[in-house]
């Protein structure tokens, strides 16, 4: 067994959990991806394969609102928040947290944080 890099530490992660974490149409899956600039979120069915809401610091409409934090926390916070809000919008209650192979801390901790002080349960 050989070096393994902090990439592909993350997909064997994110593979191992996939295997339990299933959402379906009752409680949905709550996916984050982070990459150095930009924070994103999805709610997804798994059932119909199908992404109900999205959110990320790249949206069109939260740009303005989050320019230039999109790497940090705050910037997460405010992905939290807005994805939140859109799956109120859209009667989505309950879900099931997927962080994806990330460490739950930092970013990852502040987006999931904040989706929960603005009505999500998971």
């Amino acid at each position: 067994m050989g070096f393994v890099s902090r990439a592909e530490a993350r997909l064997r992660r994110k593979k191992r959990v996939r295997k339990k974490i299933r959402g379906g149409p009752d409680k949905p899956r709550l996916t984050v991806f982070r990459s150095a600039k930009h924070i994103y979120a999805q709610i997804i069915d798994d059932t119909r394969a199908t992404t109900l809401v999205d959110a990320s610091s790249l949206s069109k409409e939260y740009r303005p609102l989050i320019q230039g934090k999109g790497g940090n926390k705050s910037g997460a916070a405010m992905v939290g928040e807005f994805i939140a809000k859109r799956a109120k919008a859209k009667g989505i209650d309950k879900v099931v947290f997927d962080r994806n192979g990330f460490l739950y801390h930092g970013r990852v901790k502040a987006l999931a944080d904040a989706a929960r002080e603005h009505g999500l349960e998971f």
